[in-house]
């Protein structure tokens, strides 16, 4: 029998397929087939059977599979062609696709993707514009730009970071837009294709994507509930002999998780002997942190790059991002950043300036910082009784999902209950261990009482779907 024989036999006898489920029939089709997809039992290339034909095997309306597969084809799972039927789809660069703006759709609230937690810089921003014409740095904004970046922003970007506990010094900062962008050039600059990248084997999808679309090969290193595992980056990297090591230290992506100092050193230590591993200090959160430990490129400058922005803590609108790098890869990274773009958006570097110059950037922080607080208090609360991470002042929160739920038809069922989350397997560097919880970006609500409503949608279909399913069994 082949594998999707044997798909269907447990579709056709309701093991897969429940009639009178929470979830719709169409959603049910497609998570079975997707989850079959990612755990590999359906291989690329294998053929699917027609529509028509699937619907009367299953005794289903055709509506039913021709909704499914237009799921499955929206997440380039499948993909159909003429004379060719429907297949399971290769892999494409990036493997991994994913949002860079939260859905204005109505009657959803989406909580999958980052958005700042309160209108706070756009009321700063009107308040500077019409003040940026009497900077004398202002005549220079129709010019072209040194790739690193203006010295003026640089020494602004310094000193902000230096308030941070960063030890960053203009002469060997990189202004880019944004962290990811900041990241791309590291790893342009630093990697040739089918060198070895390890990451947290649950980690921020922008980095798998990056790999993915330079021919890098990313690989997963196992945690705790503190983190990474110094024992298992230990294995790794006397496994895979990696080029490069990216970690999210504070608040991590998507798991809510701060490295203590203590776990801190204990990865540094694994990483003392090896000259020739390279870091990505991936530390967008920092700035909400209100104790901080040390940064690792305090104790490792000349092996590590760490990377920063203004996105997470003022308005990723601003697209302003930094990258402290060792003195003598700073030109490197300039050079891959003046392929991009050339250089950086002085208007955007001129804004970000004057906002750390008058202390502004400080006051937008604190801002956020209180919103967030309070935003992560009404998780406690309407969360009660399901086991989360979070921190106090962090953007998102990583929910683990009781038993039997499975991840993506969590997502799929708050989305059709108008609300968006992110399903664990969308971080999960290795597709036969999908993580059982979804991420859930508390600052994405345009209020706190839309958050509410959302948390209100998630915290039943955990609780009462998790009843539901168990007294299916």
């Amino acid at each position: 029998m082949s594998p999707f024989e044997t798909l269907l036999t447990a579709l056709k006898t309701d093991a897969l397929l429940q009639r009178d489920g929470a979830e719709t029939l169409y959603a049910q089709l497609a998570g079975a087939l997707t989850e079959a997809i990612r755990s590999g039992a359906l291989q690329p290339g294998e053929r699917l059977p027609p529509h028509r034909e699937l619907a009367s095997e299953l005794g289903i309306n055709i509506t039913t599979v021709t909704r499914a597969m237009a799921v499955l084809q929206e997440q380039g799972l499948i993909e159909s062609r003429p004379g060719r039927g429907t297949q399971v789809a290769h892999p494409r660069q990036p493997a991994v696709q994913f949002q860079s703006a939260p859905s204005d759709a109505p009657g959803l609230i989406d909580l999958s993707v980052n958005r700042p937690a309160t209108d706070a810089y756009n009321k700063a921003l009107v308040a500077l514009l019409p003040r940026l014409g009497n900077d004398p740095r202002f005549s220079g904004m129709k010019d072209y730009h040194p790739s690193e970046g203006m010295p003026w922003a640089r020494e602004a970007a310094a000193h902000w970071l230096r308030t941070l506990d960063v030890p960053a010094e203009a002469g060997n900062l990189v202004v880019t837009e944004g962290a990811q962008h900041g990241i791309a050039c590291i790893l342009r600059a630093m990697t040739a294709a089918g060198d070895t990248v390890l990451a947290d084997s649950i980690t921020y999808q922008g980095i798998n994507a990056l790999c993915r679309s330079l021919g890098l090969n990313l690989v997963g290193v196992d945690g705790d509930a503190r983190g990474m595992s110094p024992q298992a980056l230990s294995e790794a990297i006397a496994t895979h002999a990696p080029r490069l090591l990216f970690l999210v230290p504070s608040i991590h992506n998507p798991t809510a998780i701060t490295l203590d100092a203590q776990r801190r050193a204990e990865l540094l230590a694994v990483m003392e002997p090896h000259d020739d591993l390279w870091l990505i200090e991936d530390d967008v959160y920092r700035a909400l942190l209100e104790h901080r430990d040390d940064t690792f490129i305090t104790h490792r400058p000349q092996r590590t790059f760490y990377v920063t922005a203004l996105s997470k803590c003022i308005a990723p609108g601003l697209r302003m991002g930094f990258v402290v790098a060792p003195p003598a890869q700073v030109q490197n990274i300039a050079a891959t950043l003046r392929i991009d773009c050339w250089s950086t958006s002085p208007l955007n570097a001129l804004i970000a300036t004057r906002l750390i110059e008058e202390r502004v950037s400080d006051e937008l922080i604190a801002h956020q910082r209180e919103e967030l607080r309070a935003r992560q208090a009404l998780l406690a609360e309407h969360l009660k009784g399901l086991r989360y991470q979070a921190s106090d002042v962090g953007t998102h929160a990583w929910l683990h999902l009781p038993e039997p739920w499975n991840a993506s038809r969590f997502a799929r069922l708050c989305q059709e209950q108008g609300v968006g989350v992110l399903p664990g397997g969308a971080f999960s560097l290795r597709q036969d261990q999908s993580p059982n919880a979804v991420r859930i970006n508390l600052s994405a609500a345009k209020s706190r009482e839309q958050l509410v409503q959302a948390l209100d949608v998630i915290a039943r279909l955990a609780q009462q779907g998790h009843l539901h399913m168990h007294d299916r069994v």
